[in-house]
């Protein structure tokens, strides 16, 4: 079953982040997500989308290659910044054609953030424009309404955060990119199972995969990065301590569980984890 599948099926799933080299060699993603043990725990791995405007590999290209050579599907990221309603369109018409149909559809960090801060971002539509495009070519559309005369067939995934200070403006915005056409969802990462919970209760009525998201922690300088710099990310105080003095064996012991908790929860319907271009977390986290 392909992830698609999966989900209808109300398979438990398990989906990986990964960003693209900064160079032409891709040997040593290959070779990470080409193990056996991967492959057997990870049903899709996410392919970045130029993260924090950082130059990388296109993710179109990344996921086609991952999934021709290696087998395992991929989910490619596409921001609204770097391409304009022309640029969208055939960005998503060629990823149709090399058969990469998973997408989580983002507006895209600024230039500014990046290593190209004269770029400019273009933004002609933001995530939940993007994902009305995309929908429109499911449906034999282009954007402005003129028949394509085929259609595409994506699989359209969109970003939310359950840690958002303002959670009401949140779900407003998550009903928004459903009513777009978004078939699932993956989460910022989650170290407050209370918050998780207070999304999930108030989010019963979007009847789509959520897929949650987990991030191990690797030390304490970490953990004061993250609550200073990521307003998106809140790690409480508790699991602050816990890692006070700690490496990341024991931000794998919290992410475990976590895990379990979450599983617990049958609204959810997988989990996303970012391991922060340090594959073997993955399989450590799940052994």
């Amino acid at each position: 079953m392909n992830l698609r599948e999966k989900l209808a099926a109300n398979k438990f799933v398990i989906t990986v982040e990964l960003d693209p080299p900064k160079t032409l060699n891709i040997d040593k993603i290959l070779t990470e997500v080409n193990s056996t043990h991967f492959r057997k725990i990870v049903d899709a791995v996410n392919v970045t989308d130029c993260p924090l405007a950082k130059l990388r590999m296109s993710p179109i290209s990344l996921s086609h290659i991952i999934q021709e050579k290696i087998g395992l599907e991929a989910i490619f990221h596409i921001t609204c910044r770097d391409r304009n309603l022309l640029g969208l369109q055939a960005e998503l018409l060629g990823a149709s054609v090399l058969g990469v149909k998973n997408i989580l559809a983002l507006t895209g960090d600024p230039p500014e953030m990046g290593d190209y801060v004269r770029a400019t971002g273009v933004y002609d539509v933001d995530s939940t424009g993007l994902i009305k495009m995309i929908n429109s070519l499911n449906n034999g559309y282009k954007y402005e309404g003129r028949e394509l005369k085929n259609r595409t067939d994506f699989f359209v995934g969109a970003a939310v955060n359950p840690n958002a200070s303002d959670l009401k403006k949140e779900i407003e915005r998550f009903e928004e990119k459903v009513s777009a056409g978004t078939n699932f969802i993956q989460t910022q990462p989650i170290y407050d199972i209370g918050l998780l919970e207070r999304f999930l209760k108030l989010t019963t009525h979007i009847n789509i995969p959520k897929i949650i998201g987990i991030m191990p922690l690797k030390n304490f300088k970490m953990v004061e990065y993250l609550n200073k710099n990521l307003p998106g990310i809140y790690v409480p105080p508790e699991i602050k301590e816990r890692m006070r003095g700690k490496d990341v064996e024991e931000g794998v012991k919290i992410s475990r569980e976590l895990i379990s908790k979450i599983r617990k929860f049958k609204e959810v319907s997988g989990i996303h984890i970012f391991p922060l271009r340090d594959m073997n977390l993955v399989c450590r986290l799940l052994n």
